[in-house]
């Protein structure tokens, strides 16, 4: 018997709804037999793609790609330019001429390398010298490739792809440029003695105060930490900042996953400096759900959402402001904000382990504060670029 060859890859811009919905569909289909992938609401997904439902559309473009074979969708991509990475220094890793991909998927290794040429050629036909992915869709979303930790489910709001990825992305010309580590800590039985001895020292201190945030002033709230991450976190590779209605977005967005004894605002004299996010692990929950709320999502989301219990919870955001970084104070704040929100988890949400990223590789305070709670390295994830000659 004759072997059955594949046809030619041909790859199409998305430009009908249909093409949309094949574009969030692959994702499913490719990945239904990964017992640790997670998938995402899909109206959550339309959303992330859809100018006019997310702001990040008012300063970036994207151009969607599919592959096809033998009439079958195969694989996909995008492809897309953010005016606001342009203008940061190009030694913080974005910067003028950088484009980037992100939501790569594909049946193989052609096919990745189809997407990804395809990607490139759009990219340089933009005018851009240089490909830096995966990003989905920015810095802020789901950045990098999952290299290591493929075990488990990912927590809210963190990536995961097949481990085959890598090396297709590696052949394809790719070098990795920065590594983002998460770090996971059981919570049950405290931290090391020396964090304890910082916590009651800063206890201690009439100049801190560690607050709970106020839900019914949301808004306001939303802003001022917003305020003290774009402070916080300005000099760090990748950082490009979020612009007004993106924490708008970002505020509505996580509403209903925010619960007040988990996140924390520190100031210092009066002055908010300092916060930390931690979120209830909602793919706990969305494991089961292949993507929608119907028929019974709804209902069985709701009564989480009133008193969620939590095994694991997230911390996807913490910042201090740049003025007391590397400071004694810095680490204090961290510590007292990490052990206030760990006593609530345990005792409201029957927590029992905290998942802590992602932590660029370079970033020695943050690094120091996970090995100072005794946390381990869980999943690491790389971004790589390659230049467009």
């Amino acid at each position: 018997m004759a072997a059955h060859t594949q046809g030619p890859v041909t790859i199409l811009p998305v430009q009908t709804k249909a093409d949309k919905r094949e574009f969030v569909e692959l994702a499913f289909r490719l990945n239904r037999g990964d017992p640790a992938w997670v998938p995402p609401l899909k109206g959550e997904v339309f959303d992330l793609l859809t100018p006019g439902k997310n702001p990040w559309f008012e300063h970036g473009k994207a151009q969607l790609l599919l592959a096809r074979r033998d009439g079958r969708t195969v694989g996909r991509i995008s492809a897309h330019i953010d005016e606001l990475a342009l203008a940061q220094p190009a030694e913080q890793g974005m910067g003028p001429g950088t484009g980037n991909w992100g939501l790569l998927e594909a049946e193989d290794a052609e096919v990745a390398t189809a997407l990804l040429t395809a990607a490139e050629d759009w990219l340089r036909q933009q005018g851009m010298t240089r490909a830096l992915g995966p990003l989905s869709i920015s810095i802020w979303d789901e950045p990098g490739l999952l290299i290591e930790g493929f075990d488990n489910p990912p927590t809210i709001m963190l990536g995961h792809n097949s481990p085959l990825y890598r090396a297709w992305i590696e052949d394809a010309g790719y070098r990795p440029v920065k590594r983002l580590i998460n770090y996971g800590v059981p919570i049950t039985d405290g931290f090391p003695p020396i964090v304890d001895r910082i916590v009651a020292a800063g206890e201690k201190n009439a100049r801190i105060r560690i607050r709970c945030v106020d839900k019914s002033r949301f808004d306001a709230e939303a802003r001022l930490i917003m305020g003290i991450l774009n402070d916080a976190w300005s000099d760090n590779w990748g950082f490009v900042p979020l612009t007004d209605s993106e924490i708008a977005y970002v505020g509505k967005k996580l509403k209903t996953l925010v619960f007040e004894d988990l996140i924390r605002v520190a100031e210092v004299d009066g002055e908010p400096v300092a916060f930390m996010i931690v979120l209830p692990n909602i793919n706990e929950l969305l494991i089961d759900m292949d993507g929608s709320l119907l028929p019974f999502g709804w209902a069985r989301l709701l009564w989480w959402l009133r008193k969620p219990k939590s095994r694991t919870l997230r911390v996807p955001l913490m910042g201090v402001v740049k003025s007391l970084q590397n400071s004694r104070m810095a680490s204090t704040l961290a510590f007292m904000m990490i052990e206030f929100i760990r006593r609530d988890a345990i005792v409201q949400y029957g927590s029992e382990y905290g998942d802590i990223g992602w932590v660029l590789d370079d970033n020695q305070g943050m690094i120091a504060v996970a090995n100072a709670i005794e946390a381990t390295e869980n999943r690491v994830y790389q971004i790589y670029d390659k230049p467009l000659s």
